[in-house]
C-alpha cells in the first residue's frame, strides 16, 4: 500500500465542469448562460462582497430594461435569482486560494472545503481605493467610509465631506444630501470627471458645494473625525476643512491577490486577457467583469463580460471533450486503411 499523501485532483471527490470565483453582474451572467448550457455551474459568491459593488448602490437609472431606475441590491437579486433557477450552485464562502496549473483547477474556500472544475472564471471585481493616510484605517468606521449607502444615515445634520471627481464621486455626494447639512466635495482638478448628467445634478444642488484643485493630505481627529488636511494642487497652499465625515469615492483596484501570481496581468493592474475574449494566460482559466476592465466599469459591461467567458468556457469544455474522445478512437492499421481506400 502507498504512503503518499498526495492527492489526485481528479479523484479526491466531483471535478465540475465549471467553477465561477466572485458574483456581481459578470459572475452571475456567467452563471445564467453556464447553467443554461447544462454545465452545472458552482458560484462562489463571497461571504461579504457577494454582489459587487452594486450592493452599495442606490439608484441605478442606466441598466437596460428599467425606466424607472432600479435599487442596485434589488437588481443584483434578481441576477441571484435567475442564475439559481437554471440551476446555478451558490455558496456564499471566500476563496482563499486557486491553483490554476494543470487540467483540474482547485479553489480552496476559507472554510477548508475543497472544489474542482476543468475550468474556472475568475469575476473577483475590484475594490475601493483608498487615500494611503496614516489615519484613513484608523477612523474607518469612525467618520471615514468607502460606502454613502451603507454609512450616510449615520451623518445626519452634519457636515461631511466627498473625495473624487467621477460619476461614483457625484453619486455619493447626492445620496449623501438626503442626510447631511452640507456636502463638500473635494477634488484634485478644476474639473470634474464625471458624466455631464451626474455633474449637472451635482452643480445644482444646493447643499453640496466644491473644493477644486486639492487634496486630502491628512485626517484630524482622535476616536471620530473633526476635520481634514488640504492641500491646493497648484500651488502648494495648505488649509484644514472641518468636518465630521469623509467619503472616499476615488476608483477602485481590480481584485487579483487570488491569481497575480499565476496569471499575466495588464499595466493597469488588471487580468489580461486575449482580444477580446476572456482567455486569460493558463488554458482553461477566463475572466470577466471589472477585474479585466480599467476603463468602462459598468454594470451592462460586466453582464456582457460574463456572457463571453461563458460561451468562452462552454466551446473550451467541448474542444477538451472532443480531443478525449478523439485520442480514445484506436488507429486502424496501414492494411486496413490501405483496403478501405481501394474500395
Amino acid at each position: 500500500m502507498s504512503s503518499e499523501t498526495t492527492v489526485d485532483a481528479g479523484t479526491a471527490g466531483e471535478v465540475r465542469d465549471v467553477i465561477i470565483v466572485g458574483s456581481g453582474p459578470s459572475g452571475y451572467t456567467a452563471a445564467i448562460y453556464t447553467a443554461r448550457a447544462n454545465l452545472k455551474p458552482l458560484l462562489i459568491a463571497g461571504s461579504v462582497t457577494a454582489g459587487g459593488e452594486l450592493m452599495n448602490t442606490t439608484d441605478v437609472e442606466n441598466f437596460p430594461g428599467f425606466p424607472e431606475g432600479v435599487m442596485g441590491p434589488d437588481l443584483m437579486s434578481q441576477f441571484e435569482k435567475q442564475a439559481e433557477r437554471f440551476g446555478t450552485e451558490i455558496l456564499f464562502e471566500d476563496v482563499t486560494a486557486v491553483d490554476l496549473q494543470g487540467e483540474v483547477k482547485v479553489v480552496t474556500l476559507g472554510n477548508g472545503d475543497v472544489h474542482r472544475a476543468r475550468a474556472v472564471i475568475i469575476s473577483t471585481g475590484s475594490a475601493y481605493r483608498e487615500l494611503g493616510l496614516d489615519d484613513e484605517k484608523r477612523l474607518s468606521g469612525r467618520g471615514v467610509s468607502w460606502c454613502a449607502t451603507c454609512d450616510g444615515f449615520f451623518f445626519k445634520g452634519q457636515d461631511i465631506a466627498v473625495v473624487g471627481g467621477g460619476d461614483s464621486a457625484m453619486e455619493e455626494a447626492l445620496f449623501l444630501t438626503k442626510f447631511a447639512n452640507s456636502v463638500t466635495v473635494i477634488h484634485r482638478r478644476s474639473t470634474l470627471r464625471a458624466s455631464r448628467i451626474m455633474q449637472d445634478r451635482a452643480l445644482s444642488n444646493e447643499k453640496i458645494r466644491f473644493v477644486w484643485d486639492s487634496e486630502v493630505i491628512g485626517i484630524h481627529g482622535e476616536d471620530k473625525v473633526s476635520g481634514v488636511r488640504l492641500r491646493n494642487t497648484v500651488d502648494g497652499s495648505e488649509s484644514d476643512l472641518s468636518i465630521t465625515g469623509l467619503f472616499v469615492a476615488i476608483g477602485n483596484d481590480p481584485r487579483t491577490d487570488l491569481v497575480k501570481d499565476q496569471l499575466r496581468l495588464t499595466e493597469e493592474g488588471t487580468i489580461a486577457v486575449l482580444g477580446r475574449t476572456s482567455k486569460t494566460s493558463l488554458p482553461g482559466v477566463f475572466a470577466a467583469g471589472d477585474v479585466i476592465d480599467p476603463t468602462y466599469r459598468q454594470a451592462i459591461t460586466a453582464s456582457g463580460s460574463g456572457c463571453v467567458a461563458a460561451i468562452d468556457v462552454e466551446h473550451y469544455l467541448a474542444d477538451v471533450a472532443g480531443n478525449d474522445t478523439a485520442a480514445e478512437v484506436p488507429t486502424p492499421p496501414a492494411e486496413a486503411v490501405s483496403e478501405e481506400a481501394t474500395l
